[in-house]
């Protein structure tokens, strides 16, 4: 049977020695009135994790990302709150693209922040330095997947929502070769196409972001499918061995072949 568990929670004891870490779908309105884009990333091919594929900004969680989550969000779980935190740093680091602020961040700042992220390692002390507010649940949570192996990353996925498309990014050559825009349609395609390889993760989800025709949307089906840990299972069928998901979470693909599937 497929695992599933509460999203607030660490990896139980006993379970596998897994990394929290969080990562985040940025959408903003595409220029054409079409389907919403989503901010991507292609990470070195030389990463550990999912080297050479496309996926959304994140990675780990940091001690740093609890000790401000449980300043900001005392009353939020803290796995949660604290995977919020990585998610909005991790952006900045990756992408120069600062995210949940009360207030507007100009281009030109965000850049300077991103460096000295990049110098110091802590989001608390940059948002000291320029004076800014963190508004975290402009992040909605939106699915959790662990695969149940020793150092796999226990991800939490967010959406957040920018709006205009007159932003500006900047690949971070470290972990990343590259970094673009594009709907999930699209991205799936591109996939389709081996212009891009997606992990099994990042893949379901495309399928799911895929169904929405806008931020809103998006918001109505998470609040639809209350989040739990998705930790993906084997199952053998007629044609071969299956790499699967649970129903009623809101993806409307539940598997494919493992043959085919990316596990990074």
């Amino acid at each position: 049977m497929i695992r599933l568990a509460p999203s607030d929670q660490r990896m139980p004891a006993g379970g596998p020695a897994v990394v929290p870490a969080a990562t985040v779908v940025v959408f903003r309105h595409a220029a054409d009135g079409g389907p919403p884009e989503l901010l991507m990333v292609q990470r070195a091919k030389g990463m550990r994790f999912a080297g050479g594929a496309a996926v959304f900004p994140g990675g780990r969680v940091d001690p740093a990302d609890y000790e401000l989550a449980a300043r900001l969000q005392p009353d939020e779980p803290l796995e949660i709150a604290a995977a919020r935190v990585a998610a909005i740093r991790e952006t900045l680091e990756e992408t120069g693209l600062m995210i949940a602020t009360r207030a507007p961040i100009a281009a030109q700042e965000a850049a300077a922040a991103r460096k000295m992220l990049l110098e110091v390692a802590r989001l608390d002390t940059v948002l000291d330095r320029f004076g800014w507010e963190l508004e975290p649940h402009a992040l909605t949570l939106f699915a959790h997947w662990c695969p149940l192996w020793d150092r796999a990353f226990d991800t939490r996925f967010f959406v957040a929502d920018i709006g205009t498309g007159a932003v500006d990014v900047t690949v971070d050559a470290t972990e990343n070769s590259r970094l673009f825009w594009t709907s999930a349609a699209q991205a799936l395609s591109m996939s389709d196409r081996r212009e891009i390889t997606v992990i099994f993760p990042t893949r379901r989800n495309l399928d799911r972001l895929a169904q929405y025709a806008d931020h809103a949307e998006a918001l109505a089906d998470i609040a639809a499918h209350p989040v739990q840990r998705i930790s993906p299972e084997t199952q053998m069928r007629e044609d071969g061995e299956w790499l699967v998901i649970p129903e009623g979470l809101g993806y409307p693909v539940l598997g494919e072949l493992k043959a085919t599937a990316d596990r990074g």
